[in-house]
């Protein structure tokens, strides 16, 4: 019976995570046909654009609190009337009549998905411990890009009908909502289990953390000129259907599932170091492989070695980020390193469209591989210095 409960525990988070991902890329297609849509709108260039990117802001915004809620009140609760507020303001695109109306509901579903996000996060930590725990999170990523290529191939498809028609996907949501309140358990608060035992609680490493959120905001922030930008990328190439950022998309996110099914086998023999310097590496040479191509199989392949990168990247962040956090604060930890993130995605378009007018495409993606390139190195530094100490450090 309990492994019955524990396996609908598993089955009900990994559905919950895909929520994430279907938040942003799902409607990446028709952001081309918003943008011709409302064209009389005032800076229609940068705000077609947020449609994608603005739940990143308020997810960064709400992430935090989020967290420190559910620290204090409990999870479960947060969790459900996130997920019904996801369905709700996801779906208000299939109604409302202006742009401005289009950003408030991407502005309300930042806040949903900043309280799945985080709350996920922290259950993660509440239910699994160790092996079980990297295992998961591996499954975690790749279910989610699973999701990805699900969602982001569907909404090319129903961008290429309408506009408005990706944005029904979010009933998907509601579908979940009923998972979540039959199996989903409160995970007891109060003392934990170090401090019932008489130990002292670790304190919290809030320079680590920092390091943490820092990567976590410019990984986010490079990586995420893809699903932003590659439609309009495809487009002065001459690729014009919506549906070609769809599957352009829907093969990144199928490369990074395959490579976090192997993060739970590599976090074993490499550590988190190995991994994320690894996946920065394929980061880098996805990037540097897109800048020059012109036709759609070059800029599939490049998207294939970016999206193992991502695969081993993500994974290697959020195991991280509930290592380093003591249960009592695990909330809170969980909400800064989804609100670095989620920021990194709202940064993007803003940062990298001036570069792209200036610039082109080319350059700019050429640019970001060497960024990339530079943390990868930086991750290998690590590497070597972590094999050279006598002690691995217990949050490697």
């Amino acid at each position: 019976m309990m492994r019955d409960r524990t396996l609908a525990i598993k089955i009900t988070l990994l559905f919950t995570a895909t929520l994430t991902i279907m938040a942003g890329t799902t409607v990446a297609p028709s952001l081309p046909a918003i943008r011709q849509i409302f064209a009389a709108t005032p800076n229609v260039e940068i705000m077609s654009r947020m449609v994608l990117t603005l739940p990143s802001l308020f997810v960064a915004l709400f992430a935090p609190v989020a967290g420190m809620l559910a620290d204090r009140f409990g999870r479960k609760t947060l969790l459900i009337a996130s997920i019904f507020l996801y369905s709700v303001s996801g779906m208000s695109g299939l109604f409302v009549d202006s742009l401005a109306g289009l950003l408030i509901g991407r502005a309300a579903l930042g806040l949903a998905i900043g309280g799945i996000m985080t709350i996920g996060t922290t259950l993660v930590g509440d239910y699994f411990d160790g092996a079980q725990r990297e295992q998961y999170l591996g499954m975690q990523q790749a279910f989610t890009q699973f999701g990805g290529v699900a969602f982001v191939v569907a909404g090319g498809l129903l961008a290429d009908i309408h506009w408005r028609a990706p944005f029904a996907v979010y009933l998907v949501a509601l579908l979940i909502l009923p998972a979540a309140a039959a199996f989903l358990i409160e995970p007891v608060r109060g003392r934990s289990r170090m401090a019932n035992a008489g130990q002292a609680e670790p304190a919290v490493k809030w320079g680590l953390v920092a390091l943490l959120a820092l990567t976590a905001f410019l990984v986010n922030a490079l990586f995420y000129t893809v699903p932003s930008q590659l439609p309009f990328f495809l487009r002065e190439l001459g690729i014009a259907a919506a549906s070609s950022a769809g599957y352009a998309i829907g093969i990144f996110n199928f490369a990074g599932a395959l490579a976090a099914l192997n993060f739970g086998r590599l976090r074993s023999a490499c550590g988190v170091s190995g991994i994320l310097a690894a996946g920065l590496a394929l980061m880098t040479i996805g990037f540097w492989l897109l800048a020059p191509s012109d036709e759609m199989t070059s800029i599939l392949f490049a998207l294939a070695v970016m999206g193992c990168g991502l695969g081993f990247v993500i994974p290697s962040v959020m195991s991280t980020t509930i290592m380093i956090a003591p249960p009592q604060s695990r909330g809170r930890i969980a909400g800064i390193v989804t609100a670095s993130m989620f920021l990194g995605h709202f940064t993007s378009p803003l940062a990298s469209q001036p570069w792209i007018t200036w610039l082109g495409f080319a350059a700019t993606y050429r640019g970001i591989g060497f960024l990339f390139a530079g943390m990868a190195g930086m991750a290998m530094v690590a590497v070597w210095i972590e094999r050279r100490t006598t002690a691995t450090p217990r949050w490697l």
